[in-house]
C-alpha cells in the first residue's frame, strides 16, 4: 500500500499492516529489536534496486549510470549499488577506499571536489581512478606527482559551465564557483594538457542538485551537450565519456511532486544521438546521489520526554540534527520546513495534536518536525522520518555534544 501524508506526495514502498509501519514485510519494531536501540538508520535495498530499475527504463540505452558515493557512504549501500550501476564517483581518499573496497574497478571509478591534496592525488594515481581536474593548478601539481611516480593517469576536466540551473537546491555552476574551471578557460588548458603526462578521457559537466522542473532538467542537459562537442574542438585526445551531472530531486516537501523519468528519458534520446554523432564512440553518463537513495531511507528516534512549554506541546527524541543535518533545516533549506514522518506503532491512526518533535541537543536549531499533526505522542513511541537516505549521518555534526552515532542497517 502507499503511505500518504497530508500534503507531501505519496511515499511509496513502504506498508502499514496493524498500524505498524514495515519494510518488505519487516515491522520497524522488529529490525530495532535486530540490530539494536534508536536512533537507527534504515535503507531499504528493494527500494534502491526499484529505482535503478525505473531508470534503466526510462533512459536511452547506452546511458552510463554513475553513482556519487557522498550521498551516503553506507559501505553495505556502497557494495549494493556497485553491482547495478556502471561506475561510482567519489570526492576524497576516504570515498576511494570505499568505492576499491566495495569491488569497484578503479577504471569505473572518478574522483570530484576542489582542494584536493598532494596525498590524495598520489593516491588517486596509485589507486587507478580517473581524477576530474578543477583548476590549472591542480592539473599542473597532478602531472608533477604523476611524472614523479612514472604514472600517466586519467583525467577528466570538470567544466563550470556559464549557463546557470535555476531552480536548484544547490547552484554548481555558472557565475563565479569554486567547483570546475571556467568553460571560457578551459580550451587553453586542454592546450597546456596535450604535453603533460595526463591521458585525457572527458568531460564533466554538473550544473545543480536537488532540481524537481523536468523543463529546467531538459534546458540543463541540452546546453551541456552542446557544450561537450564545443570544448571537444581543443581536447588533446579522444572524448571517451561525457559526464552529465545529474541533479535530479526527490519531493522533500509539502507541494513538491516527483519527477517525470520518461519526460526526461524522451528528451535524452536525441541528445545521447547528437553527441554521439559529433564524437563517436563517446559514452554519455549520468552521475545521481541523492536520486538513487533518498528515498529509500529512514531515519527512527524514539520519544524520550513529553512537555508542555506554554500552551505548545514538545516530544523530545534521542535524536536530532547531529545525525540527520537537513532534517533541522539547516542543509540547504532557506526557509525551514518539515520532512514527511509518522510514529511507527501508530501510522494509521487518526491524527489529533499538533506537536513540534525535537531533538536532544542544546540548540533551537535542532527541530525535527516544526508543529505536525499527530496521534497522541507517548514516551517511547518511534518517530520515523522519511526521505532520509541521503545527506543523513556523513552531512551531519556528529561529534556536537559528544552523542553517539547513530546505526546504519540495509534491509
Amino acid at each position: 500500500m502507499t503511505v500518504c501524508f497530508e500534503k507531501h506526495a505519496d511515499i511509496e514502498g513502504f506498508d502499514v499492516e496493524a498500524g505498524v509501519l514495515s519494510i518488505d514485510g519487516r515491522p520497524v519494531p522488529e529490525i530495532l529489536e535486530g540490530v539494536g536501540e534508536t536512533p537507527l538508520y534504515i535503507y531499504s535495498a528493494s527500494a534502491i534496486k526499484k529505482r535503478v530499475k525505473a531508470l534503466r527504463h526510462a533512459m536511452p540505452k547506452g546511458l552510463h549510470l554513475h553513482y556519487a558515493i557522498k550521498a551516503n557512504p553506507m559501505p553495505d549501500v556502497v557494495a549494493l549499488l556497485n553491482g547495478l550501476v556502471d561506475g561510482l564517483d567519489v570526492a576524497s581518499a576516504g570515498e576511494i577506499d570505499i568505492a576499491v573496497a566495495a569491488g569497484a574497478d578503479p577504471d569505473s571509478v572518478s574522483f570530484a571536489g576542489p582542494g584536493k591534496s598532494d596525498q590524495e592525488l598520489r593516491h588517486a594515481i596509485s589507486s587507478g581512478v580517473t581524477v576530474n581536474l578543477e583548476s590549472p593548478g591542480e592539473m599542473r601539481r597532478l602531472a608533477a606527482l604523476a611524472d614523479e611516480m612514472g604514472k600517466c593517469p586519467c583525467v577528466a576536466v570538470r567544466v563550470n559551465p556559464a549557463f546557470e540551473v535555476r531552480q536548484s537546491g544547490m547552484k554548481m555552476g555558472g557565475g563565479p564557483k569554486p567547483f570546475g574551471i571556467d568553460e571560457e578557460q578551459v580550451p587553453g588548458l586542454l592546450r597546456e594538457m596535450a604535453s603533460l603526462p595526463l591521458e585525457f578521457v572527458g568531460f564533466h559537466i554538473f550544473g545543480g542538485s536537488q532540481n524537481l522542473d523536468e523543463d529546467v532538467l531538459v534546458y540543463c542537459h541540452e546546453k551541456t551537450v552542446d557544450l561537450a562537442i564545443r570544448l571537444s574542438k581543443d581536447a588533446p585526445g579522444e572524448v571517451r565519456h561525457v559526464n552529465i551531472g545529474g541533479g535530479y530531486g526527490i519531493p522533500y516537501f509539502p507541494g513538491e511532486e516527483p519527477l517525470r523519468l520518461q519526460k526526461l528519458g524522451d528528451a535524452l534520446a536525441p541528445l545521447q544521438q547528437k553527441l554521439q554523432r559529433a564524437l563517436p564512440g563517446v559514452t554519455m553518463v549520468m552521475e545521481l546521489g541523492r536520486y538513487l537513495v533518498g528515498e529509500a531511507g529512514l531515519y527512527v528516534s524514539r520519544i524520550v520526554d513529553v512537555k508542555e512549554s506554554r500552551g505548545e506541546q514538545f516530544a523530545v527524541t534521542d535524536g536530532g540534527m547531529h545525525h540527520h543535518l537537513a532534517l533541522s533545516g539547516n542543509f540547504g533549506q532557506v526557509i525551514r520546513k518539515n520532512y514527511p514522518l509518522v510514529l511507527a506503532t501508530k501510522a494509521d491512526t487518526t491524527p489529533m495534536q499538533i506537536t513540534t518533535i525535537v531533538g536532544r541537543l542544546c540548540t533551537p536549531l535542532d527541530r525535527m518536525g516544526d508543529k505536525v499533526l499527530l496521534p497522541q505522542v507517548e514516551v517511547g513511541d518511534l518517530v520515523v522520518v522519511f526521505q532520509s537516505g541521503a545527506y543523513g549521518p556523513s552531512a551531519s555534526p556528529g561529534h556536537f555534544l559528544g552523542h553517539p552515532a547513530p546505526m546504519e542497517v540495509l534491509i
